[in-house]
């Protein structure tokens, strides 16, 4: 009976999810970015993702529409600081929070169905932020490259400008010598400049992508040297020069905590283990009569 239950709810499930896929499939068509990002997408994500994208695709609109404006634009915002990984676009990412929604309910049911409420919390948070732990992990590997790379772009760069290129045309000759998110994020740049956009608000739009300390002193440096005249040049070896300071300053704060961490592991772990097997070896090693210890 059980059983039989089960399989009824998981019927009533589906037939739900795609009545409400045929409901607005006559409202909404499939986005052209979504469409384009499944086709195209293929190449730059994995066959298990692209699968939840096709099965989600069709409810893409309706979770956007259920998120709010705001809710879309910081979830915009997030993605673009992840760098669109895997292709990634706010439709497709819709796409698979409706897939995996859908699945932290269909388990939730079969959680209650079994009077399990640890099981049903548990697949209902998977449903609801699954589609999120790829884009948090990769803003912070994303920061993490960026910050590594920057100092040492800014002195290849004062260095291009030192040798007599305007700015502008030093920013495009080292962006193409180098690879990874940080050259990525400066031909967004570039190619917004090249479609008019001014070069202040085109790095306030690169600040807004790049939740980075490093990256927003850079900004702010390079904008007011911009504005007090100083040379760009030199503008940029002392913005690398602070942002290796900081660096350094990072480490040690990182190196001082561990040092805590690691005694606490050692009392909390290794020193009770220790103590057992000392005890444990004076008792063995005394022939004692563990059974009349024990009154056996």
């Amino acid at each position: 009976m059980v059983a039989l239950g089960l399989a009824a709810l998981f019927g009533f499930a589906v037939y739900g999810i795609f009545a409400g896929v045929r409901m607005y499939r006559a409202e909404t068509r499939l986005p052209p970015d979504l469409a384009v990002a499944l086709e195209v997408g293929a190449t730059r994500t994995t066959g298990a993702d692209a699968a939840v994208d096709r099965l989600g695709m069709r409810l893409a609109p309706l979770v956007l529409r259920l998120m709010g404006p705001k809710q879309v634009d910081r979830k915009r915002r997030k993605i673009d600081q992840a760098g669109n990984p895997g292709g990634l676009t706010l439709q497709r990412y819709a796409a698979r929070r409706a897939v995996f929604g859908a699945f932290g309910l269909l388990m939730a049911l079969v959680g209650l169905s079994a009077d399990s409420l640890f099981f049903t919390a548990l697949v209902l948070a998977f449903g609801w932020f699954a589609a999120d732990l790829g884009i948090w992990q990769a803003i912070k590997d994303r920061k993490r490259v960026i910050e590594r790379t920057l100092p040492d772009f800014l002195d290849v760069l004062a260095v291009v400008v030192s040798a007599g290129l305007g700015f502008r045309q030093a920013l495009e000759r080292v962006a193409d010598r180098y690879q990874g998110p940080w050259a990525d994020e400066l031909r967004i740049t570039l190619r917004q400049m090249d479609m008019g956009v001014s070069r202040r608000q085109a790095f306030d739009e690169l600040r807004k992508r790049n939740a980075s300390e490093q990256v927003d002193q850079f900004v702010t440096a390079l904008q007011q040297g911009e504005e007090l005249g100083a040379p760009i040049a030199d503008t940029l070896i002392q913005i690398a020069t602070d942002m290796r300071r900081t660096d350094a300053q990072n480490a040690r704060r990182k190196a001082a905590k561990t040092v805590p961490k690691a005694t606490m592991t050692t009392i909390a772990f290794l020193l009770p283990g220790t103590l057992i097997l000392i005890v444990a070896t004076f008792i063995l090693g005394s022939d004692t009569d563990l059974g009349s210890v024990l009154g056996g």
